[in-house]
């Protein structure tokens, strides 16, 4: 498809932006992309394990992305699970780049949850059709605001999860089966990465099911903290 040559678009174009902390400007939301089964305990609670030989990725639409404080309880779901995840966040284009190449284009980090609606995932994975729907549904990926934290390559850090206080999930980013830096190459191999994309890194174990009212508090170690409440 051939660049567009116009400034004029048939109606203005949606941009969405992300709060940065300490700074006024916003961060442009670009593609998403969450890794999946990347910690070996959460590929093993459900029912899988690590895929040795490459990352497993899959998308979010932008609209996944808020950073409000009260989240709608998502409809059409009756089974709807947290996944604490270490996000890092791209400020420059790269292509079929090496690992030891990643950290030049690396803007930051945020503590993100990836809400999943397990009862339409799990009817997905059983019929083998996508993800989609169970993802990629609106606030479906709540973060904190972003810490600006320029080609640095995150390898340890606590990561954790509680739900009205009582602690769900609790690791460390060590145990990644797959780290940032092969994350970006290996992603940067098959579709172009551009300023603005964003990575959900994937989850420990320890998720499980949230309701209406509950108060979810996340954090990671260096990056910050997260907190949200479904309405």
């Amino acid at each position: 498809m051939a660049e567009l040559k116009s400034t004029t678009f048939t109606f203005p174009p949606r941009v969405k932006g992300l709060k940065i902390q300490g700074c006024e400007d916003l961060f442009p939301v670009g593609k998403i992309y969450c890794v999946g089964k990347n910690y070996e305990d959460h590929a093993k609670e459900m029912g899988g394990s690590v895929d040795r030989d490459q990352p497993f990725f899959f998308s979010k639409p932008p609209q996944a992305m808020t950073q409000a404080p009260s989240i709608p309880f998502p409809a059409l779901t009756q089974d709807l699970h947290h996944e604490v995840e270490l996000v890092v966040f791209l400020k420059s284009p790269c292509s079929n780049i090496e690992p030891k190449q990643a950290s030049q284009h690396i803007f930051g980090y945020a503590v993100g949850v990836d809400l999943t609606k397990r009862d339409l995932q799990t009817i997905a994975k059983e019929d083998r059709k996508p993800w989609d729907l169970s993802k990629g549904f609106d606030n479906s990926a709540p973060i904190s605001n972003i810490l600006k934290n320029e080609e640095v390559v995150l390898k340890e850090g606590d990561i954790s999860l509680s739900v009205n206080g009582q602690e769900k999930q609790a690791s460390n980013i060590t145990h990644m089966a797959w780290g940032v830096d092969e994350i970006i190459s290996w992603l940067s191999k098959f579709i172009s990465l551009h300023p603005g994309d964003i990575i959900f890194t994937g989850t420990p174990a320890g998720v499980g099911a949230l309701k209406r009212g509950d108060h979810v508090d996340a954090s990671i170690q260096s990056v910050g903290d997260l907190s949200f409440e479904l309405v």
